[in-house]
């Protein structure tokens, strides 16, 4: 998740986008965050610094002690309270209906079980919680899904578990949600890799 995330996808997925260029995806989706925040696969912490005064406590989970170790120092200038977590989306160790938004930026391409850890997020939120998303996954147009479908077996291998070809939107409502919000669209690089779906989900 985290690696994915915060490595392999500026450097993999997008070498023609540079971090700049994903930065309006990150203030668009973090911009609707507020109270207490769950973020999944928080990695080195990019998103840290650019969650809005409105948020008061984040919660970052992520299997990788590496980047956690890094988000703790990001941690340090940041000014809401940030408490980092070594574990799995699939099994969130929170209590239920304890958190205010879920956040997800690239990360459910990664997910070994995303339903799973959907329904964990959609356990974990209040509510009126909300899920924040920024995801990449099937394009709508049947000659871009044909190669997402053949690139993806060696993507996965490449890619930290990264699959080119989910379908963001049916997993999600799957989960149990209701999106309220969606924007969906190519960003800047080989189409197979940038078919973005940017939203808000509900219980």
């Amino acid at each position: 998740m985290g690696f994915y995330q915060n490595v392999l996808l500026p450097r993999l997925v997008h070498r023609s986008m540079t971090n700049r260029e994903l930065l309006p995806y990150r203030h668009s989706v973090l911009s609707a965050a507020e109270g207490r925040v769950l973020e999944i696969g928080i990695g080195s912490g990019l998103n840290l610094p650019l969650y809005p005064a409105a948020v008061h406590d984040v919660i970052g989970l992520d299997p990788s002690p590496r980047l956690l170790a890094m988000a703790r120092h990001t941690a340090r200038h940041c000014t809401c309270a940030a408490n980092l977590i070594e574990a799995s989306a699939e099994e969130i160790p929170l209590d239920s209906h304890s958190i205010d938004i879920v956040v997800t930026t690239w990360t459910l391409c990664s997910i070994h079980g995303a339903g799973q850890a959907l329904g964990e997020m959609r356990r974990v939120l209040k509510p009126g919680g909300q899920l924040l998303f920024v995801e990449h996954g099937l394009s709508p147009e049947a000659s871009v899904q044909r190669w997402q479908d053949r690139l993806t077996p060696f993507w996965k291998r490449i890619g930290g578990g990264c699959h080119l070809n989910r379908p963001i939107r049916t997993l999600i409502e799957s989960a149990g949600f209701k999106i309220g919000h969606l924007q969906t669209g190519y960003a800047k690089g080989p189409r197979p890799m940038v078919f973005m779906y940017e939203g808000r989900a509900v219980p």
